[in-house]
């Protein structure tokens, strides 16, 4: 599971860096057209509609990197919100749904909690009379 986890990591930043990326190009593309207008009112216009769907793509985006990284980091906290990520992309489709399903098989599983929560690396106690 040690890899999966790792994976998942990286597929949540990749969704991210996708997602921001997504933003730059809606926002350039907008403001591009209202400059190419060559009127003042359009560029206001499509500007300030491309800058707020850039940002809106943006926050949407920055949760997936947070909870990527700290899939990475093996953070505890990462696993509620990477599982709640991976809920929310199931309508996402194509990638956000497959990257949600494999999110759903890979974090509930014993051996990631473990993982996640730091108790993988705890012996158990000597049996007695040893």
């Amino acid at each position: 599971m040690e890899k999966h986890i790792q994976i998942l990591g990286i597929l949540y930043i990749v969704l991210g860096v996708m997602g921001l990326f997504g933003a730059l190009v809606t926002f350039v593309s907008l403001a591009g057209v209202g400059m190419a207008s060559e009127d003042a009112g359009s560029l206001a216009f499509l500007g300030g509609l491309g800058l707020a769907i850039a940002m809106f793509i943006a926050i949407l985006s920055l949760p997936g990197l947070l909870g990527g990284y700290g899939l990475l980091k093996r953070y505890h906290w990462s696993r509620i919100l990477v599982l709640i990520l991976s809920f929310l992309n199931l309508i996402n489709l194509p990638f956000g749904t497959a990257v949600g399903i494999y999110g759903i098989w890979v974090l509930p599983n014993d051996e990631s909690i473990a993982i996640l929560e730091g108790k993988r690396n705890i012996a158990p106690p000597p049996p007695p009379g040893t």
